[in-house]
């Protein structure tokens, strides 16, 4: 009797045992809300690190997790973006009220989407998600009476946060409110992934006939995943709105959506830090060496995505290891 009895508890244990918090894991977040008071110089950096580690993470729950490739997640981000400074211009100004309407927007824009994404192969899933992205980015340009088109929303003035806390021009406001945010969404992205649910998820994501065939709802899984990614990447883009006062049709486009592919590929998929880490090392190298050879920044990025692929992540910070046979230490 005492096997049966225990099968819940140990099928339970490896997931309570990743949800358990590291150490390095409250220092991370410690140091993260310390930044702008250190080093208010670059408070608007880390604002920005804030909000594309997010977009990224809500990338990894469809890529990562679940396997669903996409090249148009920017159009939840850049959904949200509009939604946000169009709230603000035409409503209200609040921004946690505009940041629930964006977010909740991108939401119900992800569940339409998701049916695009329910049928078909990995190359067929790349060809949709582009095609909704590059729709959504010749809409906002033709609407320009509402988007400002080319030229960009602009006139977006923000509210205090909580009516408390104006944005200042250190970007420190900024960089709090977006962190903050982040935080609440990663710990619920968190708590998701490390669940019965997110165990599911992975599932799909290693073979998806097999969890069919043990009875996991994968049509029904692969929307729920889709909308709450596209509704953390809708806010992701809400607060880039709301906290530089401008959206444009850059936040659509292409380019967006790659750089946070690439962010994952440099952080690695499959845990959310992942995002976070690739979103760091994205925006840093691109902020120095952007100011060291302005025209060719893209080499050296694209130079470290050789070496990942070549070399591989963990054994690029040991060179000692590349040149040995099977990477041993």
């Amino acid at each position: 009797m005492a096997g049966p009895l225990n099968t819940g508890a140990d099928w339970r244990a490896p997931l309570l045992g990743q949800a358990r918090w590291r150490w390095w894991e409250f220092l991370l977040w410690a140091l993260a809300f310390a930044a702008p008071l250190v080093l208010p110089q670059h408070a608007l950096m880390v604002n920005e690190i804030a909000i594309v580690a997010l977009f990224a993470m809500s990338l990894d729950l469809v890529l990562g997790y679940t396997g669903i490739v996409s090249l148009g997640h920017a159009a939840f981000f850049g959904f949200g973006a509009y939604a946000a400074a169009l709230f603000a211009k035409l409503v209200m100004p609040d921004p946690t009220v505009g940041l629930v309407v964006a977010t909740v927007l991108a939401a119900l824009l992800g569940l339409a989407a998701s049916v695009t994404i329910l049928r078909g192969s990995d190359l067929t899933r790349l060809m949709v998600t582009l095609g909704t992205a590059l729709l959504l980015l010749e809409l906002a340009n033709k609407l320009d009476w509402l988007t400002g088109g080319a030229d960009g929303l602009q006139g977006v003035v923000m509210g205090p946060v909580l009516g408390l806390f104006d944005f200042d021009l250190y970007g420190r406001v900024a960089a709090w409110y977006s962190l903050a945010v982040a935080l609440v969404l990663f710990l619920l992205m968190r708590r998701l992934v490390h669940s019965p649910f997110g165990a599911t998820l992975m599932a799909i994501r290693d073979n998806r006939l097999r969890a069919m065939a043990i009875g996991i709802p994968v049509t029904s899984r692969m929307s729920v995943i889709y909308t709450i990614a596209a509704a953390v990447a809708g806010a992701a883009g809400a607060l880039l709105a709301q906290t530089t006062g401008f959206a444009s049709l850059d936040v659509l486009a292409f380019d967006r959506s790659a750089d946070v592919l690439l962010m994952l590929v440099i952080g690695g998929v499959g845990w959310l830090y992942g995002g976070v880490a690739g979103a760091i090392v994205f925006k840093l190298l691109q902020d120095t060496l952007s100011s060291v050879t302005p025209q060719y920044w893209m080499f050296w990025i694209g130079l470290l995505l050789v070496l990942l692929m070549l070399v591989g992540r963990e054994r690029l910070l040991r060179p000692r290891t590349w040149f040995r046979k099977g990477g041993a230490a």
